[in-house]
Formats: C-alpha cells, sequence, structure tokens
C-alpha cells in the first residue's frame, strides 16, 4: 500500500476538498483520499502508486496546483496490548 502527500495550492475551502477528493476517486482506485485547504494537502491510500504525472492532469484540470508531491510505503498500523501479563499483537487491516 502507498501514501502518497499532494502538496496542492488554490484550496479555499470545503468545497475545494470535495472536488479534489472526488476527482481522485473517480481518476484511480483509491482505498482512502482525505484533503485539508487549512494544511493546502491530499493524503491518498492506494494498493498502487500513482505517479505525479498521472495524478497532475486530474488535480490540475479544475484550476489547482500541485506544489509538492511525496510518495511512500504505507504500513498498516499495529495494535500493541497486554492481556494476562502476556504482549498481544493485533495487526489492522
Amino acid at each position: 500500500m502507498y501514501k502518497i502527500i499532494v502538496h496542492i495550492d488554490g484550496m479555499m475551502c470545503g468545497m475545494c476538498e470535495s472536488h479534489i477528493n472526488n476527482a481522485v476517486r473517480n481518476a484511480f482506485k483509491v482505498k482512502k483520499v482525505v484533503s485539508s485547504y487549512k494544511k493546502g494537502i491530499t493524503e491518498i491510500l492506494s494498493e498502487s502508486e500513482i505517479s505525479k504525472e498521472s495524478l497532475a492532469p486530474v488535480i490540475e484540470k479544475d484550476g489547482y496546483k500541485i506544489k509538492k508531491y511525496e510518495s511512500e510505503i504505507y504500513n498498516k498500523k499495529v495494535l500493541v496490548c497486554l492481556k494476562d501479563k502476556k504482549l498481544l499483537t493485533i495487526f489492522r487491516k
């Protein structure tokens, strides 16, 4: 799984976030996409990597600009707890 963080110029409100989220969902098969106009970023979780070259036209067609693109392998979080003084590890899927 990949986590892609895109810094975007031009988001001004919650509707801008929705426009970008919907555009990404319609163009790519993603697990999750969340945008924040206050932070100026969109975070995408996807099974396959989405290149900046394929993402740029989707975002920029509505007048937004990509300022920075980051992609990294995303490791699912692990929950660790103690039960009867034994360490249990539960993997989240």
